[in-house]
């Protein structure tokens, strides 16, 4: 209560020496209001001169980022890339240990979401030899408890966070990875 009492207090006080400045027609707000006006001013031409020089940098308007697929402006679509060839029953070797083996065969159209996994089709350890397929490692069967689960754990069922599909694809980064000689 003392507290919103003080702050009425001075608010009306405020308000006093502002109206008795007028009656006296004596106002020191207009300079002040100018300076302001000045530095704003100043300000906007320091964020033109920004502007400008964004512009020199960036012509086309690109945003001055470059994809590594190429540079198009922001609001031009570019057509898609064709579909990668994906070479059938050509098994690329690991290059270090518990890499995520890559999936030698075409995945389009393969449903891999909360209520089905189209992997686990053919993969499981349940269809696996009927189908002539690889069969899930026994790690995507433990939980992080290290407990041995009947069904494939949750963390491992969305095959696609980590097995990738294999392709005769130009790699956008050159690589430079070398195995480690006593594995090869």
């Amino acid at each position: 209560m003392k507290k919103l009492l003080i702050a009425l207090l001075s608010i009306s006080a405020i308000a006093a020496g502002i109206a008795q400045a007028d009656v006296e027609g004596v106002s020191n707000a207009k300079p002040d209001m100018d300076d302001a006006m000045l530095e704003q001013t100043d300000m906007e031409k320091a964020e033109n001169a920004g502007v400008e020089q964004a512009e020199l940098l960036n012509p086309g308007g690109i945003g001055g980022v470059e994809s590594l697929r190429g540079v198009s402006e922001l609001e031009a679509t570019r057509p898609a890339d064709s579909f990668k060839k994906y070479p059938r029953e050509q098994v690329i070797s690991s290059d270090y240990v518990y890499q995520p083996p890559l999936i030698p065969h075409n995945i389009r159209g393969y449903e891999v979401s909360l209520n089905a996994n189209k992997c686990l089709a053919c993969h499981s350890w349940k269809n696996a030899g009927e189908m002539g397929a690889t069969k899930v490692s026994v790690t995507h069967y433990v939980n992080r408890e290290d407990a041995v689960l009947a069904d494939v754990s949750p963390r491992r069922y969305f095959c696609l966070q980590c097995h990738v599909p294999q392709a005769n694809a130009k790699p956008l980064v050159e690589n430079e990875f070398k195995p480690v000689d006593s594995l090869q």
